[in-house]
């Protein structure tokens, strides 16, 4: 067991200085002062001396296997490390497929995720990539959900982008309507998470889905809807209409500095819908880690492209925070408990007992100092101790 003293806790929500009691990969208790009696020898201390520390991250939208190969094989990104993850903070990560669903492949994808909770993370993934008909492991939408235990859903099924496979509605609510029965099946989230691009259709596709049938909203993720800021509009609207879109998670994605082009950062993008809506209830964010983000001329060819850095989570935090004076409370379910809630993975996104030990503690300006995944330290003083078999402690 391992005792945290003195942490100034947000579980997401702040608690105050509290300890933390961890022991089995869980937490077993939190509150002032917290002594454990009869355990000499069995339980480590440590005094955090009033450091923040709050959940580990949740990301739905990681190229675990790498993403890109949109300007030839050499363009393909490689696999991300574990100690890239750990170093941002991200203790739970979905993994994807994207534009490549030909040379990058579900068994990939699936052996990747396993191998990564073999390394110490918690990982789920999505089934499918940008392309339709979905490319599955056992054929079947509903038969890869059922049967292989860490898909959590359809992912990401691209739509309003010149790389996609142009589906109809009626092509994409056959995919929607096999996502959710399969997750009622099997008490998964069952969610179709939706790469979007700069399409001028925008979420059409999306809204005429929720308002033409009897699906419910949850069951779609849009994501990067901070690409620009027509499609931010859109889905800012579409999150004030609750009888058609109520329960909904609408996701944006945290650029690079220097990848935001023609859109919006997270942060500003999260300043925005506060601004408009009076809190970002509802909204998600992910790195797109390990992914191309490629910059296209008007004739749809690469002129440059950079990768996705699951450190822009805790930056986009960072930001918000700082830079746009929004409440830590209000920015850290974005990418904890908002998360971990939509993917209906119960003990992530909060430091409460009973749930999963997945902490960060952070140090000045939201830097990550100490990761700890399932009761085990990754990163310590900001290295990371728990590197992957084929990469040395950084």
């Amino acid at each position: 067991m391992q005792l945290l003293k003195n942490v100034d806790l947000f579980d997401p929500a702040p608690r105050g200085v509290v300890d933390v009691l961890v022991g089995g990969g869980a937490v077993l208790a939190a509150s002032p002062g917290l002594e454990v009696q009869g355990t000499r020898g069995l339980v480590e201390v440590h005094d955090l001396q009033g450091a923040r520390v709050i959940p580990g991250l949740v990301d739905a939208h990681v190229h675990v296997t790498g993403g890109g190969g949109e300007a030839g094989f050499s363009s393909r990104v490689p696999p991300r490390m574990v100690s890239e993850l750990a170093l941002a903070g991200v203790t739970t990560v979905v993994g994807l497929l994207g534009t490549d669903g030909r040379t990058r492949t579900m068994r990939e994808l699936i052996a990747r995720t396993y191998g990564l909770r073999e390394e110490g993370l918690s990982a789920w993934c999505w089934t499918g990539s940008y392309e339709m008909p979905v490319r599955t492991l056992t054929g079947s939408v509903r038969d890869d959900i059922v049967f292989i235990e860490p898909v959590l859903g359809v992912g990401e099924l691209a739509i309003s982008d010149h790389r996609s496979s142009q589906p109809t509605l009626e092509e994409l609510l056959r995919v929607a309507s096999d996502v959710h029965v399969a997750g009622l099946m099997t008490n998964k989230a069952g969610v179709l998470h939706l790469h979007l691009g700069d399409g001028p259709r925008g979420l059409e596709l999306v809204q005429q889905s929720c308002e033409r049938t009897e699906l419910p909203a949850r069951v779609f993720h849009p994501t990067h809807l901070n690409r620009n800021r027509e499609l931010l509009s859109s889905a800012v609207s579409m999150m004030g209409d609750e009888s058609n879109f109520g329960g909904m998670r609408f996701d944006l994605t945290a650029f690079p500095e220097g990848d935001i082009g023609d859109g919006l950062s997270a942060a500003d993008a999260l300043a925005e819908i506060h601004a408009a809506r009076g809190s970002c209830d509802g909204v998600t964010v992910s790195s797109d880690g390990g992914g191309c983000m490629p910059k296209f001329d008007a004739q749809g060819r690469i002129v440059a492209y950079g990768v996705g850095q699951s450190s822009t989570l805790l930056e986009t935090v960072a930001t918000s925070v700082n830079g746009h004076g929004l409440a830590l409370a209000q920015v850290l379910p974005c990418v904890t408990s908002t998360v971990a809630q939509l993917l209906e993975l119960r003990s992530k996104g909060r430091v409460v007992p009973g749930a999963d030990a997945d902490l960060v503690v952070l140090g000045e300006g939201c830097a990550v100092r100490h990761v700890m995944a399932r009761g085990r330290w990754m990163v310590r003083d900001g290295v990371c101790v728990a590197p992957g078999p084929f990469e040395s402690p950084h």
